[in-house]
């Protein structure tokens, strides 16, 4: 049976992935900002949660044999911009035969293979696949220690939902800076179609110390994700230090794009196939492009926008008006009376907080607050409700990210123009 800690991580992502599935209550719990409103992973929700899995122990320890090459560390966070191709071959591009399944020692063998010699590792277990029911991601941890320290390393295979749009599962691609501000990213489009990504980051990713979390993400061109973590000074969470990782982030891609794993990806169960949707079942939206307009032609003249971000029913950008970063978000949804039923007061509402209701019978709250990632952020939010259900949430924040350092005194725009940008009905229209 599983571990205790493997049940617990994977109820904990569970809960945390099947949450960022629904529409906040209020806009003071708007969180979809977290990756552009993506990461909804409802795929991943139902995969972990319902699993049980077997999981295999394997006892491993002992020099490592000698593959793939070192290379140096990719990435540039500031621009997120495509980078050079990581070297090493493609992985899940050739016709591999339809496989059954795959086990947790088979995992945990074929990832210690594509580590570098002279370490050791410990504490190795792996996770194989299932198809008669709930599929299991195949999986394989361990601790790889070097003289130089020790990381700890996990790598998971999934098959993504081609139900759903690519941005809204999975891990591949970069986060937005107004969510990430301390991450160094870079994604690719290698030969073939699939894409790689980079990122440096940090265990807790709302702060620029602790421990070290870098990962690659492949999503292959069949649709197919191998994503690999390492975490500085060994296994998640148990190191505070901020010592680099053991391997450089190419030799993590190298990982990730070997032809090794093509038995694994084989045995991954088939896309699921889905019905196209009725009109009934089509939700009303507001695209991401209307929302850029919008948001765009209510900035004032003069300033700069950078770092936009935009998806359906939410745009992210940062606004910089030549006194500093100032990161501008607007969320807007059709049908959430219900939805925020008790929420457009200010009961509870930490800050100076004016809810008012129009004649008619429009819901308007007005917060300046703290910010609640407990920095020394000021966020500034307009929340306007109307009687048919339609909802626009403006909020600004006097740093391009709330959990960064401060860029200005107080945010870019005044109370009435963030009033104004929550109010405009064009949102909805065109």
């Amino acid at each position: 049976m599983s571990s205790p800690e493997d049940l617990e991580d994977r109820l904990a992502r569970a809960l945390t992935s099947a949450a960022g599935t629904f529409p906040p209550p209020s806009a003071d719990l708007v969180r979809r900002s977290v990756a552009r409103g993506r990461r909804l992973r409802l795929l991943r929700a139902v995969r972990v949660a319902a699993a049980t899995a077997v999981c295999a122990a394997v006892t491993a320890g002992g020099a490592l044999v000698a593959t793939g090459a070192v290379g140096g560390r990719a990435g540039d966070g500031t621009t997120r911009q495509a980078g050079p191709a990581a070297s090493g071959p493609s992985v899940g591009q050739s016709s591999a035969p339809r496989v059954s399944s795959v086990s947790g020692a088979e995992m945990v063998r074929t990832l210690k293979s594509l580590l570098p010699p002279g370490g050791t590792v410990s504490a190795a277990s792996g996770t194989g696949s299932r198809t008669d029911g709930p599929d299991v991601r195949p999986t394989a941890r361990l601790t790889y220690s070097t003289a130089r320290g020790s990381s700890g390393i996990t790598l998971d295979i999934a098959r993504l939902d081609p139900g759903l749009p690519a941005d809204q599962q999975g891990e591949g691609g970069c986060l937005p800076v107004e969510v990430r501000p301390y991450d160094t990213c870079r994604t690719e489009k290698l030969p073939g179609g699939a894409l790689l990504s980079t990122t440096e980051s940090f265990t807790y990713p709302n702060s620029d110390t602790g421990q070290k979390r870098w990962y690659v993400v492949l999503t292959t061109a069949a649709g197919a994700q191998l994503t690999v973590q390492e975490f500085g000074g060994g296994g998640e969470k148990e190191s505070a230090g901020g010592a680099d990782p053991v391997l450089s982030t190419a030799r993590l891609a190298s990982i990730v794009r070997s032809p090794a794993w093509d038995r694994a990806i084989a045995a991954l169960p088939a896309p699921r196939t889905h019905a196209s949707p009725g009109p009934s079942a089509t939700r009303q939206r507001v695209t991401g492009t209307r929302m850029t307009e919008v948001l765009r032609s209510r900035l004032p003249h003069g300033g700069t926008v950078s770092d936009l971000h935009a998806d359906d029913g939410l745009v992210q950008l940062v606004y910089d008006d030549g006194r500093g970063r100032n990161m501008v978000e607007v969320d807007a949804q059709y049908g959430m009376t219900a939805l925020l039923a008790g929420h457009m007061g200010c009961a509870g509402v930490e800050g100076d907080c004016r809810a008012t209701t129009l004649s008619d019978g429009t819901k308007v709250k007005k917060v300046r607050g703290p910010s609640e990632k407990g920095g020394p952020a000021v966020v500034w939010l307009v929340d306007v409700l109307y009687p048919d259900g339609r909802r626009v949430a403006a909020r600004e924040v006097n740093s391009y990210a709330e959990s960064a350092p401060v860029t200005r005194p107080r945010p870019a725009l005044a109370m009435d123009e963030l009033v104004a940008i929550a109010r405009d009905q064009r949102y909805f229209t065109g």
